[in-house]
């Protein structure tokens, strides 16, 4: 009696920690030779009303407890039984500020952290998040044709993916400085366009321009600029740090006054015996 008392009580715990209050649990398996399931709490994902979402309202599943094996495209196949997927993306912790994303760039992204994340998953119909809140498992991550790696293998492909490729960095880059300009040109043309406006207020706003367009400085501008600072300093370095040194520069600059001095007094001689000297 005992015995069984224990194994009804240690099932209804099991329960509790399964079930999440307005979630649903979906079981997922590394593999099939994994005993124990992983579960992902999933919801419908709801904002506040007013509030703008950059993920389609209705057809969007936020997901919890996304383990690290488990990336977007795991996820988006694991829920592709459920309706066509638009878009699936991971992340260490849920939005807070609803505002339209960034495009992403695979090689200046910091790289993920490490641990359990959330996921955002935009579905094409309403139907496909309905099946996915009842969606039943286990769930397989790594199959026979869709391998995961792990261990080893994982640091192996982590490893390679280290490595970039110059081609595809040179056209990422240029990518980004286009939609940069493209951007820093509308600011700068709507800026041009609200000049002496007054706004709803009356207030004017009044902005400083050079009359020279400032060129943007390159890298070969800013060596240049470095070195001459350096030596600037150089000069500068130790100038009448000492104090005999502020003597022997009192002393010259001293000398030197006499010495012109001096040649004033000989030129104004010869002239005088020129017969040139006219003071008046």
């Amino acid at each position: 009696m005992v015995a069984r008392g224990r194994k009804r009580a240690a099932r209804d715990s099991e329960k509790e920690l399964l079930s999440l209050p307005g979630y649903s649990a979906i079981p997922i398996k590394f593999s099939e030779k994994q005993r124990a399931s992983h579960h992902l709490y999933v919801r419908e994902h709801k904002v506040r009303e007013g509030t703008k979402s950059s993920w389609p309202q209705k057809r969007t599943l936020f997901v919890l407890n996304v383990p690290p094996y488990c990336t977007e495209e795991c996820l988006s196949r694991l829920l592709s039984h459920c309706g066509a997927i638009q878009a699936v993306q991971v992340q260490e912790k849920p939005d807070l500020a609803e505002s339209p994303r960034e495009p992403k760039s695979k090689f200046f992204d910091p790289k993920p952290v490490p641990g359990f994340r959330v996921a955002y998953v935009a579905f094409q119909k309403p139907g496909g998040l309905s099946a996915a809140l009842t969606l039943k498992g286990p769930l397989l991550v790594s199959t026979e044709n869709h391998p995961v790696k792990s261990g080893v293998h994982k640091w192996i492909q982590d490893y390679t993916d280290s490595v970039l490729d110059p081609e595809a960095l040179r056209v990422d880059v240029d990518a980004f400085m286009e939609t940069y300009d493209k951007k820093i040109a509308e600011e700068e043309a709507k800026a041009k366009e609200e000049e002496g406006v007054p706004d709803e207020e009356g207030w004017v706003k009044v902005t400083r321009r050079g009359r020279r367009p400032v060129l943007p400085r390159t890298e070969a501008a800013s060596l240049r600029v470095l070195e001459r600072e350096k030596r600037k300093r150089a000069r500068k370095e130790l100038l009448n740090f000492y104090a005999w040194q502020h003597r022997e520069t009192k002393m010259e600059h001293l000398a030197q006054l006499r010495r012109k001095f001096e040649e004033d007094k000989q030129r104004i001689e010869l002239m005088r015996a020129q017969r040139k000297f006219r003071p008046y």
